[in-house]
């Protein structure tokens, strides 16, 4: 006979069965039985954040370094859509996370109860998939499907939200071993015939581009991907969410593409006559201009979603499938002549030569790239690297050397300012032995700098180095370009005293106004083994370059700043 168990203690079970090491979460009343029953478990670590967003924040920074599910607890009513900018931030980025939340009880669900907001529907746009339990007897199976649909095919956030009568009822507790969802069927190995004809194209071209996006770190791509380059020859582009999909140093990578990207990248977009996507969704940042974006070529466009085939850019040569299954395949028609290719290999290193990505350094005052650089040198080759969003996020982009998969935790689709905190300590928590660094804003670190608290409290120390220009620097970028300098809301003249508040929250807290005090300041931060604030002030009016305009052709770059008077 079954032994019956409350609803809460299903979801520990759940948990413990889908090898769930840690939670991220809130408390509050709708999700009391939950945290009970998470109070008495002993499957796995609860880490209390200090605000919702940042439980999900930390559970899609888990997520991208470890590529397991992330999983975060919230309660009803503002813990929930305290929460959606985290859903939203994850499902912009294809991350597979679970979040559940409380809800009032069933009897309660409409009448405007406190705390009760329609969780579901808000969630709707913003999740692969969410569902509202309804009773305990299909609360095993909906963890099961959660879980399934949030790590296969695309992967993406799943919300699921449980009354509070449903965590407290009693039911038994059969939990499938295996799902299958009629209406979800992800296809992983691609038409062979597609895959075919793809082969022929990519032998037959003259200037042949490999477009590299987030999808490839998320089917694991990287090690065919680099296998299929040596074999053929093609250079690559990367876009934010991919980049280590590639070694920075190799070279056939010209690095980041789009609206930031390096000048050959771009123009390498612009003149290929095959363009070969792999994993990626063409989004705006990347193409610019679509009826002038890639002209000249050929679309062989590979993603396991076939909502995002010719959604944007028409695909010449749709193949639905996992990359990596794809890849490895293709690999077996196309032909070996990295020879073939020499002549465009030579117009892109003149391409590379002509504007090559690079600032203009200074013993004066401390510029951001340099510092991007030589916190690489220190750091090492194995730390991890999570950004908040704005300069500084487009800076490391650039010049951090980037050498492996899920190296990196950025929010690239919703661009969420304050993802970084939060996000490092969930990187952090999934590989305690790497040291986690987070770039970050005088503007991004304020908007989730409670976590501070959580990283003292967890023991899991994160090195903040805060590229401190006293600007919404890339909202004051625009407004230099594009509207006569009128720096309406985005002087951050007057800023809080960044080390008080870093040795308030347990850590340690540093000022740096030259090149000598920001190596010692690192130096001594990561000694410490305490979560660190590194406070750099940096040059204010240093500009990302390149810089593609709003709704201009990528190849129509921005490459000098303009002259502050």
């Amino acid at each position: 006979m079954i032994k019956q168990i409350s609803g809460s203690q299903m979801i520990s079970e759940a948990l413990h069965e889908e090898g769930v090491e840690i939670v991220f979460g809130y408390p509050g009343g709708a999700a009391l039985n939950i945290y009970d029953e998470t109070y008495k478990q002993t499957y796995f670590k609860h880490v209390l954040v200090r605000h919702e967003q940042a439980a999900v924040h930390a559970a899609d920074g888990y997520a991208r370094v470890s590529g397991k599910v992330g999983v975060a607890f919230v309660t009803s009513g503002p813990g929930f859509t305290n929460a959606v900018t985290g859903l939203a931030t994850a499902y912009s980025d294809s991350i597979p996370v679970v979040l559940i939340s409380g809800q009032v009880p069933t009897f309660m669900i409409g009448t405007d109860a406190f705390q009760e907001i329609d969780a579901v529907g808000i969630s709707r746009p913003c999740v692969k998939h969410n569902f509202l339990v309804n009773s305990v007897e299909e609360l095993p199976r909906i963890i099961k499907e959660a879980f399934y649909i949030a790590r296969s095919g695309r992967p993406g956030p799943v919300h699921i939200d449980i009354p509070k009568n449903v965590t407290s009822r009693l039911g038994d507790f059969v939990y499938p071993k295996e799902i299958s969802i009629p209406s979800y069927k992800p296809t992983y190995k691609g038409n062979s015939k597609q895959i075919k004809k793809a082969a022929a194209a990519i032998n037959e071209a003259k200037r042949p581009l490999l477009y590299i996006g987030g999808g490839a770190i998320a089917s694991n791509a990287s090690e065919i991907i680099r296998k299929f380059m040596k074999k053929t020859g093609i250079p690559a582009v990367e876009t934010l969410m991919a980049l280590g999909v590639l070694d920075a140093k190799d070279e056939l990578n010209l690095g980041m593409a789009g609206m930031h990207g390096s000048y050959a990248s771009n123009m390498a977009l612009s003149e290929c006559d095959l363009l070969i996507s792999l994993g990626a969704r063409f989004c705006d940042r990347v193409t610019g201009r679509t009826d002038e974006f890639a002209k000249h070529a050929k679309i062989i466009h590979i993603d396991i979603d076939p909502s995002s085939i010719s959604k944007i850019i028409n695909a010449h040569y749709p193949i639905v499938g996992d990359l990596t299954n794809v890849l490895s395949e293709l690999y077996e028609e196309v032909k070996g002549e990295p020879k073939n290719y020499a002549p465009w290999r030579e117009i892109l290193d003149r391409y590379q030569k002509l504007n090559p990505l690079g600032y203009t350094d200074s013993d004066t005052v401390l510029k951001p790239q340099w510092v991007v650089e030589e916190t690489a040198k220190i750091v090492g080759p194995e730390a991890i690297i999570a950004t908040d969003v704005g300069q500084h996020q487009m800076w490391v982009a650039q010049f951090y050397p980037f050498n492996r998969p899920r190296q990196l935790v950025t929010s690239g689709g919703l661009g969420t300012m304050g993802y970084g905190l939060p996000a490092a300590i969930g990187a952090k928590c999934a590989k305690p032995e790497h040291l986690v660094v987070n770039f970050t804003g005088d503007g991004s670190i304020l908007m989730n700098i409670q976590e501070l608290m959580t990283a003292y409290e967890t023991n899991v120390p994160v090195i903040n180095i805060i590229l401190n220009n006293n600007f919404l620097g890339m909202v004051r970028q625009w407004q230099t370009f594009f509207y006569e300098k009128r720096y309406s809301s985005t002087d951050l003249s007057l800023q809080p005293d960044f080390v008080k508040i870093a040795e308030g929250f347990g850590g340690v807290g540093f000022v740096c106004k030259s090149k000598d005090e920001f190596k010692k300041a690192l130096k001594e931060a990561i000694k410490s083994k305490k979560s660190a604030l590194i406070d750099v002030r940096i040059d204010r009016f240093e500009d990302v370059l390149p810089m593609v305009p709003a709704g201009a052709a990528i190849y129509n770059m921005i490459l000098k700043s303009k002259e502050e008077k």
